[in-house]
């Protein structure tokens, strides 16, 4: 295999110059404003080495990928309770859909779409503030990424609130079920801020890391999640991390991964390597245009898919 920076930088040369660049998200105005020429790439392997590209080291908002550090510390305080009010299918409707709520009594399908990221926001919050629980977010991340800088953008959360009214019908409909039990708008509190976390490709993938390590965080050799609670959030990812077009990102890619209308996806080869790419312009379905372009021809030089024997070096 050739070396993973030249590799990289290819990559992002070749994204540079893609017509198709897919559509920013519009309906959040801060996220409406990014470069749609942006585009980084960040790969760190099992062995500590990190090789980026292009704007890795660029903050942008991480929206939905925050679901994935927001179940984690869901499951390390209610354990396998949390399935009782979350399923672990995927949903095959948008990431904001709220169809099946009625059919489902209130349980959404998985806890990446939106309903189920609400639902895993009503578990974090307990009986706390809302600031006690994003400042714990907060710290849980940075620990992860050993960065200090990570922060959320206020003014992304103040923007999904204002035009947050889907989500606000799918708490309000959650609760008539009795499946959210604290207030929701503070619940939605937890929620929009979780998706306004700010972080570059680089920081994403290092928070990423301990997936690809059986749940083991590489640069403090401490366990984050046991190996088989880390094996079931890559099945989860791997199945309901790009929603409606989770099997094509399956088919396309062939690995975990968590995308977010802010334009990131955080993919995991486990054993081998977290990545995160970035890149604000959407498809159809809301995932990153060109993150997932980049990633598809990563794996066809690599051999990374988990659908592949391994490629002797």
């Amino acid at each position: 295999m050739a070396d993973l920076s030249n590799i990289v930088a290819e990559i992002a040369a070749e994204m540079a110059d893609a017509p198709d660049r897919g559509t920013v998200a519009d309906y959040i105005a801060p996220l409406a404003a990014i470069d749609p020429a942006r585009f980084g790439i960040a790969i760190v392997t099992a062995d500590g080495r990190c090789h980026l590209a292009g704007d890795a080291t660029t903050a942008f908002s991480i929206q939905s990928v925050a679901k994935v550090f927001g179940l984690t510390m869901a499951l390390g305080q209610h354990g396998e309770a949390l399935w009782k009010r979350v399923g672990r299918e995927p949903s095959g409707t948008a990431f904001n859909s709220i169809v099946q709520l009625e059919s489902e009594h209130g349980i959404p399908r998985n806890p990446f779409i939106n309903a189920g990221a609400i639902v895993v926001a009503d578990l974090l919050l307990g009986h706390s503030a809302p600031a006690e629980v994003l400042g714990e977010l907060l710290r849980f991340v940075r620990a992860l990424a050993g960065d200090e800088a990570i922060f959320i953008d206020e003014a992304v959360a103040e923007a999904e609130r204002s035009t947050g009214y889907r989500n606000i019908a799918l708490g309000n409909y959650m609760r008539s079920f009795g499946n959210i039990h604290n207030a929701v708008d503070r619940v939605l509190g937890v929620y929009f801020h979780q998706c306004a976390i700010a972080m570059t490709c680089r920081q994403l993938a290092q928070a990423g890391a301990y997936l690809m390590l059986g749940g083991r965080n590489p640069m403090t050799g401490r366990s984050v999640v046991s190996m088989q609670r880390a094996r079931r959030i890559n099945a989860l990812m791997m199945t309901c991390g790009h929603y409606d077009g989770s099997g094509e990102f399956a088919f396309r890619v062939g690995l975990p991964g968590k995308s977010g209308v802010g334009g990131g996806i955080l993919a995991i080869v486990p054993g081998t390597a977290s990545i995160a790419v970035w890149s604000p312009g959407l498809n159809a379905r809301g995932n990153s245009q060109l993150g997932t372009l980049a990633l598809e021809r990563l794996v066809q030089r690599t051999g990374w898919s988990v659908f592949d024997p391994p490629i002797p070096s």
